[in-house]
């Protein structure tokens, strides 16, 4: 009589819901060694889930790090998603608020639509962020949103008033008196602290910094002042004109105890090559292509950051760094310098700011930049340097 062979029980898949904690991935564990469903190495509570969307320029990008704190104060358990810019996420790179950093692609929109969201904030007034935040499934939404007609609308009565600045010049020029960063609280309905940009150097790119600063002769005696001569292609209208750049680099190069370097992106490559061409020995012309985060570093070789309202100003200011800033184009009430520098405003010029991509005046508020005054700024801040540091 043949032996029954013994049947073999199928393994079924066990029902269990994966814990709310911000490690836990569903396809390897947080930690070598350990079996998520059976122990927790780290468990970190997910919290308040909250996507945050800001899709904006990079300066906005950096400028709205600044409401991270007011985030944490509100909901000090919480897990951040942040979507942006594909080229925007080097400047997220370390946050400690933020959790996930997720580019503007197909790949992520698809997987934020099976995610859920206790909270979107979406600080942008533009179609694409606003149906991104109509589409996200969560329990409250705020800042802004897109009705069935594709315009822009607040989506709580805190955004009224930043929603109404958009449509009313008069109010925004000539009337606000807020920053951006403030706003954005106030609609969001944040505890604002005036804190400061949150942007953080890797111990790699710090090193960086100080092996470049002593191959080129770059010591603390000595006053190092940037030039960012450009700005967004969007606002042309932004820079100056390469002759004054090369006016005031020769004449802030014959003030003692200054090193002057050129900052900018791949769109300014060949103006800064015709500045330091202009003013030979000068000026030391850094890399423009070289990345985000490696632009970044030249920058945070400079105790001074001469600039328009532009990516290179907020990164200045997340950078901790003295600020000459000329406006003219948009409204320097809205940018914060938290005492750490001068804004430069065409004064009594009825047109400016204006927010005009194209100036049908002849650029009057560019011609104004009072060139005397920013080398007055940096024969200042050079005697305080080498009295801070013992030089006669």
């Amino acid at each position: 009589m043949k032996a029954k062979k013994r049947k073999t029980r199928r393994p079924t898949a066990r029902r269990f819901n994966p814990p709310a904690c911000k490690n836990f991935t569903g396809y390897k564990p947080c930690f070598p060694g350990t079996v998520c469903l059976e122990q927790c190495a780290a468990n970190e509570p997910l919290g308040t889930r909250i996507l945050l969307v800001n899709l904006d320029a990079m300066g906005n990008v950096l400028a709205t790090t600044s409401i991270l704190p007011a985030i944490k104060r509100k909901y000090p358990v919480s897990t951040i998603t942040w979507i942006t810019e594909k080229n925007t996420l080097p400047l997220l790179q370390g946050n400690p608020y933020v959790d996930a950093a997720l580019a503007w692609d197909p790949e992520n929109w698809l997987i934020l639509r099976q995610r859920e969201f206790d909270l979107v904030l979406n600080v942008d007034k533009s179609q694409r962020s606003a149906a991104l935040t109509m589409e996200t499934r969560a329990g409250r939404k705020m800042g802004f949103g897109i009705n069935g007609n594709g315009h822009i609308v607040p989506l709580n009565p805190e955004a009224w008033e930043n929603y109404r600045l958009g449509l009313d010049d008069h109010e925004k020029f000539r009337v606000n008196k807020k920053t951006v960063p403030e706003l954005q609280c106030e609609e969001l309905g944040l505890p604002y602290g005036r804190d400061e940009y949150v942007f953080r150097l890797s111990a790699e790119e710090e090193e960086f910094c100080r092996r470049y600063a002593e191959e080129h002769g770059i010591t603390e005696a000595t006053l190092v002042v940037g030039f960012n001569t450009g700005c967004s292609e969007l606002y042309p209208n932004k820079k100056m004109t390469i002759d004054q750049h090369a006016t005031l680099i020769e004449r802030i190069a014959e003030i003692p105890d200054v090193t002057i370097l050129l900052l900018g992106g791949p769109e300014d490559t060949l103006r800064n090559a015709e500045i330091a061409r202009r003013t030979g020995s000068a000026a030391l012309n850094t890399p423009t292509t070289e990345g985000v985060r490696r632009g970044t570093c030249y920058e945070n070789l400079c105790d001074v950051v001469i600039s328009g309202d532009s990516f290179g100003m907020h990164i200045a200011i997340a950078l901790k760094k003295y600020v000459i800033a000329w406006f003219g184009v948009s409204c320097w009430t809205e940018i914060d310098l938290f005492e750490r520098g001068r804004k430069l405003i065409p004064e009594g010029l009825a047109c400016s700011p204006c927010w005009k991509k194209v100036c049908p005046y002849g650029l009057e508020c560019i011609g104004m930049i009072d060139l005397d005054r920013i080398v007055r700024e940096v024969s200042s801040l050079a005697d305080k340097h080498r009295a801070a540091h013992g030089a006669p």
